[in-house]
Order: C-alpha cells, then structure tokens, then sequence
C-alpha cells in the first residue's frame, strides 16, 4: 500500500495535466429577416384567381407558404386588403372581389382565409403579417361593381378620384380613424405576428394635360381644416395627417398586443440627394411620405424602403440608399429592404439580387423583403434554387424586437418515453407563462451541433438507429418568443 498510493497520486497529477476534451457549446442561430410580399390586388400573387373554388385557393396557398419553406424565408407578408375590402370576416368592409369574383360575395363554403393563413404559417413555423392598403378605394382592374356596404357607396364623401383610381381622402379624420379601426380589427381578431402597410398614402402623381402634377382634389378637406384655424400649407398639412395616421397606428396595434410588429414599406428614397447624387421621384414633396421622420421618431418595427432599382443603378445606389437609410435608423428598428425579384429577366440578372442582399448585409440591414412571391414561385432566373443552395444555406430565425415588451416563455418540459439503446423518443410541453412562436431544436453529435427551427406544434423526436439515425449526446430545446426573444433552453439528458 506505501508502494501504491504515490503511483496513484502521480496518476492523478498527470490526468489533471492532460487536456481536456472540451465539449464545444451549441452555435448561435442566425438571425435574418427573410420575407415576401404576397399581393392580392389584381390576383397578382394570391389568389391566384378570383372565384375559383375554395379548395383551390387554400391549396394554392398552401404551395405559396411551402415555397417559403422551401427557400428558407422566415416571414409571409399576405396583402388582406387591397382596395377598401377584405380577404378575411370583417363587419366593417365588403368581401374582396379578388377572392370570390364578385365584391361583396361571401366565399361558399365559408372559411376565413386570414385565420386559415396563420394556421398554416404558424404550423411551419412562418411569421404571417397582415398588410393593407391604408387609402386606396378601387383599384383600376375591377372585376365586378361596388357591393352596398362599399365606402364608394358608404360614404361617397370620403372617396376622391385621382388618375384611375379613387382614392380616401387621408385629410378626412373619419376616414383616418377609419382605417384605423380596420386595423386594430385584424389585429385584435386574427393571431397576426405583424401588421404591415405599403406606399400608398397620397397616390403617385399623374400628370394633367398641360405637363404638370395634376393636383390631389381635397379642396373640401384642406379648406375645412384652413376655417377651423389651421396654418399649415397644403402640403405640410398633408403630410400632417400622414403622420398622424402612421403614429396613431403604431401606439394603437401596440395598445391591442405589444408583440405584434409594425411594417411600413415607403418608396426608396426620401428625397433626391439623399444621399448625394441620388435622383428619382421626391416622395416627401409629391407622396406627402415624411418615412425618415417615422424611422426617427420609432413609429415602426421595421422599414422596407423599396430599393426596386439594379444594383448598380447610376442614380439610385443600392450600397448608397441602404447606408443612409441605416445612418437615419436612430432608434434600432429592423432595416429590410425591399428587392425587385419580379425584375429578374427584364433590367436585371439574378446576381443582381444575390449582390444586393450581400450588400445590405454588410451595411446595417437585417433582412430583405422580396416583390413577389409570384417571382419566387415560378424561380425567375433560379433565384428560389439559389437562395437555399447559398445565402439561405442555414435556417434563420426573424431578428428580435426586445423594445416590444413581453414576457419571454420559460424553457419547455422534456419528457422521456421508451429508453433503450437502439431507440431515442423525446416529447416536451411548452411553458404557459408566454406563448412560444417557434423552437431551436439543437442535437449535439461528438463535438458537432445540429440545429434547426420547428414549430411550436411539434413536440416530439423519435430516432431509431435500426433505421439508420444517429442518437445524439446531447438536445436542447431553445423557446422563442412572438417577439423573437430567446427563452431559457431545456436539456436532455438532464444536466
């Protein structure tokens, strides 16, 4: 024994000496907003035709949410309602003649296509957003007359044509608080993640006869507003009550749920020469769009300025635009600029669009929107093969907005089932003290990581090795917020 114990004391000594070998922790999960506008206006995208069957159009968009799985997109921007209607149950406007043909016709069988989306989104583990048209009335390709119940027909006052559309008037308080109710109504109803609106405030300008701007005819509203003591020019008025509008939506979704997030699309650029040598359509003096005061003063989640031009375009720089609408980004919010994929084949190559998101990358963007799905579907240029194959290679997870303050879900519960050597059947229960939008699902394989996103819907894992599957050492469950928070994560084997 006096013979043994510095043997084994030396022993000691040299395996504390030796390295270690470290088990490595689980990687981070990129983060990226990867998104599609999905317009229903005209049956651009979805539906893709107006009166077809009900199944049909759940069918199709089915396929377009699958897409979006399949490319690796994270978010579904889904246009509900396009001209002063709805693709969803609504007591306050009419049925969309986009989807059953006829304004005003209910969909035979019913079923409500807004709810039907969330289910189907959430179910792959998508963000749905919900994305209106704030003031236009009628669109130029109608398909049927206004229903009764139409705000043509409601109420003729607030309706203004303008070029080949009628317009409401964004200087009329009634319909300003309008609209707003229509928002907080979807917003309240239907389990949205984000509620989204475009460009389309004071409609683009068209030009009269003579070659000028024809001007917006709100005579009645400005001169209204001038004898109730107003000082304001037309044009700083106007662009008053877009303000208004666009921060009295943001603090009312908040009031309804604080976890939904508030998009805003504005058109590319501010204001020409901003920044310098940049020229295009100015919207601040003719749309009557101020969206670098909204982007300062924080009254949306995100921005996608639409960047619609080539990537090198002479007069509006993409590397440029992108630099200084982060330069203006003062209060943190997610930058994701809108890129022109429908493009591809006309004034651009597909590299165009890779280059881009690369660019916006490394320049302070945390995303990109794509103008359409309808591009991706049909894979203009390879773009839907590409995405996947490179910069999408990895699943991403929508980036945080920590600034809507809710509470972040406890690690899930993991259970489990039939142990043996051969067999691994995990299932878990999600914590109840906040919802769990989605799950990282981690597997640990000697030293390597595997991860990826599940839906909160799916609570299990079964491997067999009979069958070829590889046990892992290791799984962790990583809960994530409807805010994009992580939660606390869940180990097996217990730790």
């Amino acid at each position: 024994m006096r013979l043994l114990l510095p043997l084994l004391l030396i022993s000691s000594v040299a395996l504390a000496q030796a390295p270690a070998l470290r088990t490595p922790p689980p990687p981070a999960i990129p983060r990226e907003f990867r998104a599609t506008w999905a317009a229903s206006v005209g049956n651009i995208d979805w539906p893709v035709q107006a009166g077809a069957s009900v199944a049909q159009q759940q069918a199709d968009l089915k396929a377009l949410l699958d897409m979006a799985v399949r490319v690796r997109l994270n978010v579904v921007i889904l246009q509900v309602r396009p001209s002063a209607d709805a693709l969803y149950a609504s007591t306050l406007e009419p049925w969309s003649e986009y989807l059953t043909g006829r304004m005003g016709q209910p969909p035979n069988p019913r079923w409500d296509p807004l709810q039907f989306a969330c289910d189907e989104a959430h179910a792959r583990g998508l963000e749905l957003h919900a994305w209106i048209n704030p003031f236009r009335a009628r669109y130029f390709k109608t398909l049927s007359n206004p229903s009764p119940d139409h705000v043509v027909k409601r109420h003729p006052d607030w309706v203004l044509p303008y070029g080949n559309l009628l317009w409401l008037d964004p200087g009329n308080p009634a319909v300003r608080e309008h609209v707003l109710q229509v928002a907080i109504d979807i917003v309240q109803r239907y389990d949205v993640d984000g509620f989204h609106v475009d460009d389309y405030f004071y409609p683009y300008p068209v030009r009269s006869p003579d070659g000028g701007w024809l001007n917006f005819p709100d005579v009645k509203s400005y001169g209204r507003y001038r004898r109730d003591g107003g000082r304001m020019d037309q044009g700083d008025w106007r662009r008053d009550c877009v303000n208004q509008f666009v921060e009295s939506l943001y603090a009312r979704i908040h009031r309804a749920k604080p976890w939904v997030k508030v998009g805003v699309s504005p058109f590319g650029i501010w204001r020409p020469g901003y920044p310098p040598g940049t020229k295009g359509l100015d919207q601040y003096l003719l749309l009557y769009s101020d969206a670098r005061l909204w982007l300062n003063q924080g009254w949306c989640d995100y921005i996608a300025p639409q960047l619609y031009w080539p990537v090198n375009s002479r007069e509006q720089g993409f590397y440029g635009l992108v630099r200084w609408w982060e330069q203006e980004n003062t209060k943190g919010r997610l930058l994701t600029p809108g890129l022109n994929s429908a493009k591809i084949g006309d004034d651009r190559r597909v590299g165009d669009i890779l280059d881009q998101i690369r660019i916006a990358r490394s320049n302070g963007a945390e995303g990109e929107i794509f103008w359409n799905a309808a591009s991706l579907q049909r894979n203009f240029g390879g773009l839907a093969n590409l995405l996947p194959q490179d910069l999408f290679s990895q699943p991403a997870l929508v980036p945080p907005t920590p600034w809507l303050k809710v509470e972040t879900p406890e690690a899930p519960t993991i259970k489990e089932e039939a142990a043996s050597p051969t067999l691994l059947n995990l299932s878990w229960s999600l914590a109840t003290n906040a919802p769990t939008r989605v799950v990282v699902m981690q597997q640990r394989l000697g030293v390597q990581w595997r991860s990826e996103i599940l839906p909160a819907t799916v609570r299990r894992l079964s491997l067999d090795r009979r069958r070829g599957q590889v046990i892992p050492e290791e799984v962790r469950l990583v809960p994530i917020s409807r805010t994009g928070v992580e939660g606390p994560p869940a180990v097996w084997p217990a730790q």
